[in-house]
Parts: C-alpha cells; structure tokens; sequence
C-alpha cells in the first residue's frame, strides 16, 4: 500500500529520533534506577519522541493544506483568499515565507485581471447593444450572439433568432465572398446597401464568425449628393463664366450689324470691335470646349489592364517629351511592375510637365528618380521652382493656378495612381527649393 505524504513525514521523523530515543532507554533500563524513575522517564522519553514527529508532520503539512486551499480557491475564482507569509518576523530568506507571498501576489494579479476582464466584457456589452451596427457571431453555421440592431434588422428577439442557421436567416450570402465589401441586401427590418465585414476568432478552442454589417445607404446618399451639387456647382460657374461674355458680346455685334446697313458703311474701328468680339466668342467657346472635354476624360477613365512595365522604359518616354529644359534621371534599380502603361505613362507625363512649368518660371532643373522600397515602387519627380504655396486645393477637380489649365491633371493623375493600388503626394522639398512629386506603385 502506498503511504501519504504525511505519513511519510511522519516515519521520517520518528526515524530521525529513534536512535536517540533508544540510546536513552538502553541506558535508562540497564542503571541503577529505581523502577518508578525508570517508567517515568520511560513515558517522557517516548511521549516526547512521539510528539515531536507528530509535530515536524504538523509543521511540513500544514503549510501545504493552506497552499492547496488557495490554489483551490483561485481555481474556483475567488481571490479574497490570503496566507500569512510566516508572520513578521519571517525574513526574505524564509522560504515558507516566500512561497506564501508569491501565492499572495499571483492571487492579487488574477484578482486585478479578473475585474479589468469583468469591467471590459461589461463595456463590450454596452457597446454591442447600444451601437447602430448589427453584430452576429456563430459558430459554424450557428447563430451564438446578436445585438439590438442585429434583432431590429431581422425582425425577431435574440430569443428566437439564437441557435438558427445562417440559411435560416438569410445570412449565409454574408458569410462567403470577399470581406469588406458594399452590398444590396433585403433583410425583414431594412432593405439597402451594406458594409460587410468578416472576421474569424476562436473562443473555448472552438473556431467561430463575427460578422458586422453596417448600413450605408444614408452615408453614401449624402456623398452622392453632396459630389453632384459640388459638381453642379463647378458646372454652372465654368459655363456661366463662358456664356456671361458670349452672351454680352453677341449682343453687342447684334447691335453694331443692326446700325450698319452695309459692311461699306462701317468704319474701321467698327470691324476691329467685330473682330474683338468674335475672338472673345471663339476663345471662351474654346474654353468651355475644353473643360467639357476634361470632364469627360475624368468621368470615363477606364479600369487599368495591368501587365508586366519596365520602369526604366516607362521614365524614358515621359521625359522625352519634354524640350522645353533637359530632364535628369536618378537611375534606380532594373525592375518590373504590373501596371498599365499607356495610363501610368501619362501620369509621368503630367508630373513632367508640371516640374518643367514651375522650373522655367525660376529658372531652375528638373529630376526624376526610383528606388524599389520593400515591394513598393518610390518614384519622384524634383523641381526647383518656387514650391506650393498652397497645397490643399492641389486635387480639388478644375482648380488651377496655370492661365490655360483644365483643373484635372492632377486629380486624374491621383486616380491612376489609386486605381494602381498606389499613391500619388506633392509637397514641397526640405532638401532644397522646389516641389516633389511622389509617386508609389505595387511591385
């Protein structure tokens, strides 16, 4: 049979003293004592052998009852629990004193953990039930969490909706395909366009789905509406800014033909005021022939059809282009991207041909230059012209600085860029004079 521990001990100890105590007995039973002594001190000796096993047992065991019963009391999750760490004048050096103070510290450390966990899950649900986003999670296909807006989206109390199939509740589009994306979806509460988002966690080692949707029917009205009367606005001022003269213009020449009966009547200032005002027609006609133009090439550029580009070549074609000053290159590292090259072309060319404007202006050169940065592509266009004075209106559609500028150079030129999954800023150097463009392409 196999002993306790504190059985052991307790053979230990009685081990330990039994020599001593069966020297003291031999001795005792063969001197010359009187029988009375003898079974007096008998009883001492083996009470006394006896009772400081029993009390080495106590000693070793007791301690490790009270160890056992705080580690089962933070097993159970109460850490009200503590032990007396061998009382004050336990010192540092007290193993038994150590040990009982780390348990204390372990069981303030999981108290601590336990209410920032406690306090955390309890604003996690006020969150979910007060946020006007539908939250679902399941596991599997398992309805296991929903919240407020997640009921009133599906027309049903958590009660009813818990434990039901995705396919059961019209879910089961969401959780496949991309994530995030915008969609056109029908629930029983609503009907509108949705974020989707999708995530995966595990909880009690169980695989489970967050998923979120987010109504965005509202927000993307706004945009719209807000774009279309920015744009509108943009529209009528640049036409009204065109037919306001032509208008004027036009009536004045009605007015000079309606006083002249014939061309031999008019006099030489007459024509030059005709020639004037058809030049004035012909040129906002031009004009606003232009910013239509723009407008188009803005509202239908097409989605780029991406194949392998040389950046080298790329650099070259831009800057032949410009004669007006000669460009400097950068030479960078040989490498490749995936892009379409007539559109990223043409963004080079525009960047080009902006440095080259601001340079003429002071006088100053232009460069280009690439270096591969991770899988990213750093491309930059350097001028030494006088800077941005302002760059916040930079990408603000038709707004131009240059007398025969369209306004969408620049904003058409971003666009390339991010359709590209790249990135296209314009900030003023910090190395010299000037303005650099920076152009940041996908490998």
């Amino acid at each position: 049979m196999r002993l306790r521990f504190d059985q052991r001990i307790l053979l230990l100890a009685l081990a330990a003293g039994l020599p001593a105590a069966l020297v003291a007995l031999i001795l005792l039973w063969t001197g010359d004592y009187t029988p009375k002594v003898q079974w007096t001190l008998t009883v001492f000796i083996v009470g006394g052998w006896t009772g400081c096993s029993f009390g080495v047992r106590h000693r070793v065991v007791q301690p490790l009852q009270t160890l056992s019963n705080l580690l089962a009391a933070l097993r159970e999750r109460d850490f009200s629990i503590r032990a007396r760490a061998g009382g004050p004048r336990a010192g540092i050096d007290d193993p038994l004193a150590a040990v009982m103070l780390e348990v204390n510290e372990l069981a303030g450390t999981l108290h601590d953990q336990r209410l920032g966990a406690l306090e955390a899950g309890a604003l996690l649900r006020t969150v979910m039930v007060e946020i006007d986003v539908a939250v679902f999670t399941f596991d599997g296909l398992l309805l296991r969490l929903v919240n407020r807006a997640g009921e009133r989206l599906l027309g049903s109390s958590a009660d009813q909706l818990l434990g039901r199939s995705a396919d059961d509740l019209g879910l089961r589009a969401c959780l496949e395909g991309q994530t995030p994306r915008i969609e056109q979806v029908s629930f029983p509460g609503a009907t509108g366009r949705w974020e989707v988002r999708r995530t995966t966690f595990r909880q009690e080692g169980r695989p489970h789905q967050l998923l979120v949707l987010a109504d965005v029917s509202r927000p993307l009205r706004d945009e719209e509406r807000q774009a279309w009367q920015r744009l509108i606005r943009v529209i009528g001022h640049e036409i009204n800014n065109s037919l306001a003269p032509i208008k004027s213009i036009a009536g004045s020449l009605e007015s000079m033909l309606a006083s002249h009966s014939s061309r031999a009547e008019w006099q030489p200032d007459a024509m030059d005021d005709m020639r004037h005002g058809l030049a004035v027609i012909a040129s906002r006609s031009d004009s606003l022939s232009r910013f239509t133009t723009a407008y188009a090439r803005l509202a239908k550029l097409p989605a780029p059809r991406l194949e392998p580009v040389p950046v080298a070549g790329l650099v070259e074609r831009a800057i032949g282009l410009e004669t007006r000053l000669p460009v400097s290159v950068e030479q960078g590292p040989r490498v490749t991207v995936r892009a379409d090259a007539d559109q990223i072309e043409q963004v080079l060319i525009n960047l080009v041909r902006n440095a080259a404007d601001a340079a003429l202006e002071t006088g100053g050169r232009v460069s280009v230059g690439w270096r591969a940065d991770g899988r990213v592509l750093a491309l930059w266009i350097d001028d030494e012209g006088a800077g941005l004075p302002n760059a916040s209106n930079l990408f603000v559609p038709f707004f131009t600085t240059k007398p025969n500028g369209s306004g969408i150079g620049l904003l058409l030129s971003r666009q390339i860029a991010e359709a590209h999954g790249g990135t296209l800023t314009l900030e003023n150097r910090s190395d010299a004079r000037g303005c650099r463009a920076h152009l940041r392409l996908p490998l």
